[in-house]
């Protein structure tokens, strides 16, 4: 920044508040552009979090299953603590179930408690004893 002396009086040159909102609304209306692109990125993004747990939760389901000889329909039993839902003053944007276990198979599942993209349907997955989460209902 330079001073600038006129009159006796020293000025600071700077932006004025015209100058100023004028470029936050540009800002706002490129924001406004660019979100809808980013949306589906966001999606997957937070489905990671779904995946890794559930990819934990069989592992464990395996581990048990090994000393058992059968899969258990409780986390407890497999030592699996579901993490604090952003409902619950957590970071976790989905909930976890176990929703059918045998000596042969089990099924969990992964339902989001976020609507994501704000279309009303809500992202879930599921895993088997395959091991391999699958998207069953896309957000």
């Amino acid at each position: 920044m330079q001073l600038c002396k006129q009159n006796g009086i020293r000025k600071v040159r700077a932006f004025t508040l015209n100058e100023m909102l004028m470029v936050m609304a540009i800002i706002g209306i490129l924001l406004l552009l660019a979100l809808p692109t980013f949306m589906p990125l966001i999606s997957k993004t937070k489905a990671q979090e779904a995946k890794i747990q559930l990819k934990y939760i069989s592992n464990l389901q395996t581990q048990y299953r090994y000393i058992n000889s059968k899969y258990s329909m409780e986390f407890l039993e497999i030592d699996f603590e579901a993490p604090l839902t952003v409902n619950q003053g957590g970071t976790a944007n989905y909930r976890y179930e176990i929703i059918k276990a045998s000596n042969e198979s089990y099924k969990a599942r992964a339902e989001a408690i976020v609507d994501f993209d704000g279309d009303g349907i809500f992202n879930v997955w599921i895993i088997d004893e395959n091991g391999n989460p699958k998207e069953t209902v896309k957000d």
